[in-house]
């Protein structure tokens, strides 16, 4: 890695622009593996809201929503959702694959979110976080827009050398098309840095729980072709070491 690994590199987001169908068709690209991932994050996601709220409806925000893989689950299983991504393109892809047709797609920033204080039931960060230079900003606004006893839910990856070497250096030598840059180690996230964000914004200390993929033979496959096939999937582990998710609720 050298010295300061990704220490003067910026993240590039630019790769998320322009992907048209390639969000829903593509195996040979990493955005496969959040397509894997939308599916072992989304019915985690509802089964807290679930616990949380009930089996009423819940106005959820997925900040990030990119093609809408987690959106547009979510809204089929019953939820009031908008997403909001800075990628008009993804957002007409998302829409386009919308079968509930429910769900609100916005064009925004997740720094200076759109919508009035205390707006939503759930706020969903998944895979942003480690692509802002100020991410704590992200999670004040998420925090502005959460109704008291919400839920803020987010995805993202531990700051270390195992993190550097499982999601940076073997994505791109592992899947094909990985571009240049994807994530950079320097805006990874130590745990604690997020419990502090949340708490010092009105949330509670965050639950969190590691994500892995699970070590089946389309894993195998992966490793041998480059490609992430359609039974690739993930999984949730005690540790937090490289990826990890959580929840954490807004103060009353």
């Amino acid at each position: 890695m050298g010295r300061n690994p990704g220490r003067a590199v910026a993240v590039n987001n630019d790769i998320y622009f322009g992907l048209g169908e390639h969000w829903y068709a593509e195996e040979e690209s990493p955005v496969s593996l959040l397509r894997a991932e939308s599916k072992l994050e989304s019915p985690w996601i509802t089964s807290r809201l679930d616990e949380a709220f009930g089996p009423r409806p819940c106005r959820v925000l997925d900040v990030g929503c990119g093609a809408g893989f987690l959106s547009n689950d979510i809204a089929l299983r019953g939820h009031e959702v908008t997403g909001i991504d800075v990628a008009a393109d993804a957002l007409a892809v998302a829409h386009a694959h919308d079968v509930s047709g429910r769900v609100r797609y916005v064009e925004g920033d997740a720094l200076a979110l759109p919508f009035e204080d205390r707006s939503f039931d759930a706020v969903c960060a998944m895979d942003l976080l480690e692509h802002l230079e100020t991410p704590e900003r992200a999670i004040a606004e998420a925090s502005r827009v959460l109704a008291p006893g919400g839920l803020f839910f987010f995805h993202t990856f531990n700051r270390n050398v195992l993190a550097w070497l499982i999601v940076i250096a073997g994505v791109k030598w592992f899947v094909r098309n990985t571009p240049e840059h994807m994530h950079v180690l320097r805006l990874f996230l130590k745990p604690r840095q997020v419990r502090a964000a949340c708490v010092a914004h009105g949330l509670e200390e965050p639950e969190l729980i590691g994500v892995r993929p699970r070590l089946t033979l389309p894993f195998w496959k992966m490793l041998l072709t480059g490609r992430v096939g359609r039974e690739f999937a993930f999984t949730f582990t005690r540790s937090t070491s490289v990826a990890y998710s959580g929840v954490a609720r807004k103060r009353a």
